[in-house]
C-alpha cells in the first residue's frame, strides 16, 4: 500500500494520547509545581528535591513540562511560562486551576468510562442510575469547596467578559442563579460601582460565597439567598444570570427554569445564559461539543446546545428579543428580553 504524501496519522496519534499531556499537566497542578516555581525558580535537584519527586521520572517530567509550554528552562533553572504563572499560580487571584485541580480528582476517572455513557446515555459518576448528580458535593465539605471554587476557575474570563460586554448602565440589581462561589457577581459588581447583586444557590453554599464576596470588599452591595430553583421562585431583579448552569439539566428542566426567570423579571428585563454555546452548525466549537458529553458523563439528562437552540427555547417561554454574543474562548451568552 502507497501512503498519500499529503495524509500523516499525526492528528490522530495526538488526539488518541493527549490524555499523555494532560495527566503530566493535571499531576503538575495537584503537586502545586506553579505555585513553587512561582517562587522559587530552580535546577533540576532543587524542585526535584522540593516536590519529592524520584531520580528516574524527575527530569522527564519536567522536560515534558517544558516541551508542553507550561514552563521555561534556561542554563539549567526551570521556571514558568508567562501564562501558568499568571494563571496556574495558588496564591493569585487568576488561579483557575481550580477546575484541574477537580478534572484530576473526579473527571479524569469518570472519563474512563465513556464508550459505556455513549452506548448506556447514563451518567458515569455519583449521579449513575439516575441519582442527584450534586448531592454528594454538596454533603461533602471539603469536595463541595473544591467544585465551587473550581467553577470560579473555568468561568473567570467568561464573567469578567460578561460585566463589559452586557449594557449594565441602564441596570440597578441583578441576581446570579447557581451563584456557586460567586465570581460572576463579583465580577459584574466590581466593574460597575452602581449595581446591588444577589447570589443564589443552596444554603450550603452560602458560608463559601459570603467569604468570597467579602474577600472582593463587596459585602455591602452583594448578598446571598439561599433556595432550590426546582421548587423556590427565583429573586427579583433587573436582571437574572445562568453562568454554566443551564447545561446541566435535561430539556424540560431548561424550559422550566427559563419560565421561572420570565417569572421574576420586570418588563424590560434580561435573562443572560451563557455555557460553552455549540455553533449553530455543529462543526467548530469541539470544546462546546466535549462539554456535552462531559455532561453525559456527569449528568443524568444535561446537554449542550447551540445559540439557536437556545433563542428558540427562551422565545418558547415569552421572551421577545433575543441574541447571541462571544464572551471567551469557546464561552457565549445568549441574551433574553421580557
Amino acid at each position: 500500500m502507497v501512503l498519500p504524501m499529503d495524509l500523516t496519522p499525526d492528528h490522530i496519534l495526538q488526539t488518541g494520547l493527549a490524555f499523555w499531556g494532560s495527566k503530566t499537566l493535571l499531576s503538575a497542578v495537584e503537586m502545586e509545581l506553579f505555585t513553587d516555581l512561582a517562587r522559587h525558580p530552580g535546577d533540576l535537584a532543587s524542585v526535584q528535591g522540593r516536590m519529592g519527586l524520584h531520580p528516574r521520572g524527575a527530569r522527564d517530567f519536567l522536560d515534558a513540562l517544558v516541551a508542553l509550554g507550561f514552563l521555561q528552562r534556561a542554563d539549567g533553572i526551570y521556571r514558568n511560562t508567562p501564562e501558568a504563572d499568571l494563571f496556574l499560580d495558588k496564591t493569585k487571584p487568576s488561579y483557575v486551576g481550580g477546575m484541574l485541580e477537580m478534572a484530576n480528582h473526579r473527571l479524569y476517572g469518570y472519563w474512563g468510562n465513556l464508550t459505556a455513557a455513549v452506548r448506556t446515555g447514563e451518567s458515569q459518576n455519583e449521579s449513575k442510575g439516575g441519582h442527584d448528580p450534586f448531592a454528594a458535593l454538596y454533603a461533602d465539605p471539603a469536595k463541595l469547596r473544591e467544585f465551587l471554587s473550581a467553577m470560579s476557575g473555568v468561568s473567570r474570563g467568561a464573567n469578567m467578559a460578561i460585566a463589559q460586554k452586557f449594557p449594565w448602565s441602564d441596570c440597578a440589581t441583578c441576581a446570579d442563579i447557581g451563584t456557586a462561589q460567586g465570581d460572576l457577581i463579583a465580577q459584574i459588581t466590581l466593574a460597575h460601582p452602581h449595581l446591588k447583586g444577589i447570589g443564589f444557590d443552596l444554603p450550603e453554599v452560602g458560608p463559601v460565597f459570603e467569604e468570597y464576596i467579602a474577600g472582593n470588599g463587596l459585602a455591602d452591595r452583594v448578598s446571598f439567598t439561599g433556595g432550590n430553583f426546582f421548587t423556590d421562585d427565583l429573586p427579583q431583579a433587573d436582571v437574572l444570570l445562568f453562568g454554566h448552569i443551564l447545561h446541566d439539566w435535561d430539556l424540560e428542566t431548561k424550559l422550566m427554569l427559563l419560565r421561572k426567570a420570565y417569572a421574576a423579571l420586570p418588563p424590560g428585563g434580561a435573562v443572560v445564559v451563557y455555557d460553552s454555546i455549540i455553533d449553530d452548525e455543529r462543526k467548530k466549537n469541539a470544546f462546546g461539543l466535549l462539554m456535552s458529553l462531559n455532561m453525559l458523563i456527569e449528568t443524568p439528562g444535561g446537554f449542550d446546545y447551540t445559540g439557536a437552540d437556545c433563542m428558540g427555547w427562551m422565545r418558547q417561554v415569552g421572551f421577545q428579543e433575543c441574541c447571541v454574543e462571544h464572551l471567551v474562548g469557546p464561552d457565549s451568552m445568549v441574551i433574553g428580553i421580557k
